[in-house]
């Protein structure tokens, strides 16, 4: 009698047995080993894991000028830092070499400016694991709040949990100014969520074996940990760092005593101080000397002015003004602008002091009654004249402060 060769059932037992030189097998037994074969045979990673072909610093700039307009500073920067860093884990070190440190990063400028789009990219083009962290929630162990742990809580879900992918990843810890200890001395008495939070800081930074709870450390007490190595783990850090050109001119100007003083005055701009940005005034700020040597790179993004904002309306490769355009193509609507609407928005954001996040809000507001309409109608194309774009911002405002009231 045929019989599966595999579970061993009889012909009337099964719905198919099929043949084979000697031996059957039967329906079940191949969905079972289909099931088997999807779970054995690793599907391939998204992930760059090698790193083997590393774009040089000028083409990765030239890419991140696609996306990213000005801040011609920053992305020379950032880009040699990148480069090293991914460099310097692709290689196979020797003993008798030597061992090169990790280049984490330090981004200080005012909100809006780019540096999270930044982080952002270079993760992108890189193909690596990449996760946002807010600085603000976290807390020393013990007290409430988020554990320090969490972030590469966060890397491991972005990889999905593929832990070798996630040692290669990119943190990005935003608003770190705001862990600054409250003042220039350590205090006597517990400070949770700044200076604790920085110390805490430290061993992520650095480079250590972290046993990380794969769903959060405080829900779930009884899950099994996952160690993770950060060793080559490259961590990004960002803030608006508000107040911290009154530090820079105060060092400044106590230098600039003697003859040469008021020529050495004359040679600063006073109204970006923050390119003379220097480690000595994070400490100043609030950030411990420990936290500061953890990351070596610091650079600094310019103030957005109305050229560089109206470039960003229009011209990267996912401008505001091109995500709209499509928006309305889904439903079949060819969407134009006057070039008067352009100017209109960027003076507003201007005047907001939002940064390039100010762009998307005006825009909404002025696209969001057509974005309600335009849907239903059979209407094939859209035309955003100034007067309109003033209507609609106006009609907006007046509803605010009558909600305000």
């Amino acid at each position: 009698m045929d019989k599966c060769s595999f579970c061993g059932r009889p012909k009337k037992e099964v719905d198919i047995l099929i043949a084979g030189v000697s031996g059957h097998i039967c329906n079940n037994c191949v969905e079972q080993a289909h099931l088997i074969l999807n779970e054995e045979i690793a599907k391939p990673s998204k992930f760059d894991k090698t790193h083997k072909k590393i774009l040089k610093p000028k083409e990765m700039k030239e890419m991140l000028d696609q996306y990213v307009i000005g801040q011609d500073n920053a992305k020379k920067v950032i880009s040699v830092a990148v480069y090293n860093h991914y460099k310097r884990i692709s290689q196979k070190v020797q003993s008798d070499e030597v061992e090169i440190e990790k280049s984490n990063i330090i981004l200080v400028g005012e909100t809006g400016t780019g540096k999270t789009l930044l982080a952002r990219t270079i993760a992108k083009m890189l193909r690596v694991p990449f996760t946002i962290v807010d600085a603000t929630v976290f807390t020393e162990a013990g007290y409430v709040g988020e554990d320090i742990e969490s972030i590469l809580t966060r890397l491991l879900q972005a990889a999905d949990y593929d832990t070798v992918a996630a040692e290669r990843g990119i943190v990005f810890i935003d608003e770190i100014d705001k862990i600054a200890r409250k003042g220039d001395n350590p205090s006597i008495t517990r400070d949770v969520s700044g200076e604790g939070v920085q110390q805490g800081l430290l061993k992520l930074l650095e480079g250590s074996v972290v046993n990380v709870p794969p769903q959060g450390g405080r829900k779930h007490p009884d899950q099994k940990m996952i160690p993770v190595d950060t060793k080559n783990i490259l961590f990004i850090c960002g803030g608006a760092f508000d107040g911290i050109d009154r530090k820079i001119a105060q060092r400044m100007n106590t230098k600039m005593v003697g003859f040469d003083a008021s020529k050495n005055r004359e040679l600063v701009e006073s109204e970006n101080l923050l390119q003379y940005i220097a480690p000595q005034d994070l400490k100043s700020f609030g950030l411990i000397p420990e936290l500061i040597g953890r990351l070596p790179v610091l650079t600094y993004l310019n103030p957005l002015d109305k050229k560089t904002l109206r470039l960003i309306l229009t011209e990267p490769k996912n401008s505001i003004i091109k995500q709209y355009t499509s928006l309305f193509k889904y439903d079949n609507i060819n969407l134009t602008i006057e070039n008067e609407v352009f100017d209109y928005i960027v003076e507003k954001a201007i005047e907001f002091k939002l940064g390039a996040r100010g762009l998307r809000s005006i825009c909404e507001m002025i696209m969001v009654d057509a974005m309600f309409e335009m849907p239903s109608k059979n209407q094939k194309s859209f035309e955003i004249t100034i007067e309109y774009a003033k209507s609609k911002l106006e009609k907006s405002k007046m509803k605010k402060l009558e909600m305000a009231s």
